[in-house]
Formats: C-alpha cells, sequence, structure tokens
C-alpha cells in the first residue's frame, strides 16, 4: 500500500495523542462537510437501484454527457487498466502516485514525465494520465493545452486520462464537457469538495462503449443505496456549491499568506490545499506532529502539503505552531 494523508489513527499511536486532539491537515479535503440529509430506511434495506435519479444529477452538475459512478475515483484508477493491452504510460509527475502504480502493476512501461516534457514524449505513448489541478503541486493546465494532447493521441487509438478530483472550485477548467469524445476520460472525486472523504464516491465522465466496459470491471451495485441518496442531495445543491466555493478560495489564499508571513513561501497550490518545497520538510513535519498538527510529508523531493483549517481556534493554532518553530530553529 502507498502512503497517503489521513492516517490519522496511525499518527494518534505514535506520538501518543488522542485523535480527537489533532489538527489533521494532512489530506487536500474541504473542512466543511455537506450536511448528511435523512436517509430513506428502504436505502439501507433494498439493493441500490441505478435509475434512483444519482446519474442525471451528476451529469447536471459536472455537465456530462456521459458517466459512471464508483466507489471513489480510486477504484476507477485500479481498473482502467484492465481495459487496454499494455502499452507505454506517461504519468505527468510528481502526482498522486497511485496513477503510476496502477499502470505498473497491471504490466505497462510507465514513464513519469514533467509538464514541460510531454510534447516530446506524447507521440510514443499509448496513454497520458494527467491530474489536474495537480496534487500536490497545485499545476493547472488549461484546457485547451489538455484537448490538443488529446487530440494526438485519439488519433492513433491513445487515451488521455485526466484525474479531476480538485476541480469543483474552477469548474470553467473541467474538460466534463468534452469527455463524449473517444479516448478522453475524466475523473471526478466526490468527497474532496463536498467534505465527505469516508462516502467513498467518484464519477468516470467517458464514452458509452467505455463506460460500458469498465461497468463490467466495476461489478453491480458498487455504488451503496445510501450513498446514492446522499450523492444526489449534495449534487443539486447549487447554493452550497457557491457557498463552499466562496469558502474554498478564501481559505485557500488565507492559508497562502499565514505561511508566507512566516517565511514559507509556497511553490504551488490550489483552493484545497498549499504545497511547501523546502529541505527542512521532516524536520518541519515531526515539529508540527509532536504539537498535534499531522500535515502530509513527501520525502522524496523533501515538501509538504498543508490543507485547510476549518475554525478560527484552527488557524490560531496553526499560526502559534508556526512560530513556535521559527522560534525553534
Amino acid at each position: 500500500m502507498l502512503e497517503h494523508g489521513g492516517r490519522l489513527r496511525k499518527a494518534a499511536i505514535e506520538y501518543g495523542i488522542a485523535e480527537a486532539d489533532w489538527l489533521d491537515l494532512s489530506s487536500g479535503l474541504a473542512p466543511w462537510p455537506w450536511p448528511v440529509p435523512e436517509i430513506p430506511l428502504r436505502a439501507w434495506a433494498r439493493l441500490p437501484e441505478a435509475d434512483d435519479g444519482l446519474e442525471q444529477a451528476a451529469s447536471e452538475y459536472y455537465g456530462a454527457a456521459h458517466l459512471l459512478p464508483v466507489p471513489g475515483s480510486q477504484a476507477a484508477i485500479q481498473l482502467l487498466p484492465r481495459l487496454r493491452r499494455t502499452g507505454k504510460v506517461g504519468v505527468l509527475s510528481p502526482c498522486y502516485a497511485e496513477h503510476a502504480e496502477a499502470w505498473r502493476r497491471a504490466g505497462y512501461v510507465v514513464r513519469e514525465v514533467q509538464e514541460q516534457e510531454v510534447d516530446f514524449f506524447l507521440d510514443s505513448l499509448d496513454v497520458l494520465v494527467v491530474v489536474n489541478p495537480n496534487n500536490p503541486t497545485g499545476l493547472s493546465l488549461p484546457p485547451q493545452r489538455l484537448l490538443d494532447w488529446h487530440a494526438r493521441l485519439a488519433q492513433r487509438g491513445g487515451w488521455l486520462v485526466v484525474d479531476e478530483a480538485f476541480m469543483d472550485v474552477t469548474p470553467q477548467l473541467s474538460l466534463a464537457g468534452h469527455a463524449h469524445q473517444v479516448g478522453l476520460i475524466v475523473l471526478r472525486s466526490f468527497g474532496k469538495f463536498f467534505g465527505l472523504a469516508g462516502v467513498r464516491l467518484g464519477f468516470v465522465l467517458a464514452e458509452r462503449k467505455l463506460l460500458k466496459l469498465l461497468a463490467e470491471q466495476v461489478g453491480p451495485w458498487a455504488v451503496s443505496g445510501p450513498t446514492r441518496v446522499l450523492g444526489q442531495v449534495c449534487l443539486r445543491d447549487s447554493a452550497g456549491h457557491v457557498r463552499q466555493r466562496e469558502r474554498c478560495i478564501e481559505a485557500g489564499q488565507r492559508l497562502f499568506a499565514l505561511l508566507e508571513r512566516h517565511g514559507f513561501q509556497p511553490q504551488g497550490g490550489c483552493a484545497l490545499f498549499q504545497w511547501l518545497i523546502t529541505p527542512h520538510a521532516g524536520r518541519l513535519h515531526e515539529f508540527m506532529a509532536q504539537r498535534g498538527i499531522l500535515l502530509r510529508l513527501f520525502v522524496h523531493d523533501s515538501s509538504l502539503r498543508f490543507g485547510l483549517p476549518d475554525t478560527e481556534a484552527d488557524w490560531s493554532r496553526l499560526d502559534e505552531a508556526l512560530v513556535a518553530y521559527k522560534e525553534a530553529s
């Protein structure tokens, strides 16, 4: 299993601090979970059915012609390699590590490439995987550039896979409206923007033939009945979407300013997190953890990802810890 953020129980045991006493900034999630509606008893008692309105609500929310609900976009990441014969896959890196891992495990030759290398390697690839906005760098690529890459791949039967897990705050940059094109696959995460990661819901946006093949791999009843009810309520709450986007943007800017004020200039980020490269990443991570503040450490490039604090008390706690770190350094 690859290392991920959100390992709060592990940190609680390691540092001897109760879970309830932590400020967990290790996951790039909106810290304001959507209100959970009352779930009808029949949603628990019956097998889920696909014509209950979830697909329609998601299509309207994403602006996509065709889509498939899955139990978290992670499930799609692991299953997509089964739908092709082995070949060469490029992954725009650094990014969410599960992408390269899934293709490697399925027997593909994987090359991790940087943004400026894509055009050079693209014509030798069968699949290109891009996370947009990227995690953890926050790099956001313009839609037209991605569509140009897709066109070059598609004319040879190739795929462009775009993971838009952090796109909800900037929907105008999404490729969802183009995902009906052959060879373009867009992944959307539900839990990050709606603050409900425990629900395990995601969507694959693509042309119908591919979605049918993927549905066979996912299997029946993959998304639970209660999750389908909850998903519809959240996806149709247009007023809530506006409010959530506004506070994510405001909090993201506030977090950037807070880090900068303490001499930590983020090298990237988006509305849901900030990314800091520093030779002292390990030391800063340890210092914060000892004070019950969990960050996401990336050892390979000595960097840290900071998620959004929730309450004013959380902001003050992070601020005071950064002051203490500078004084101790």
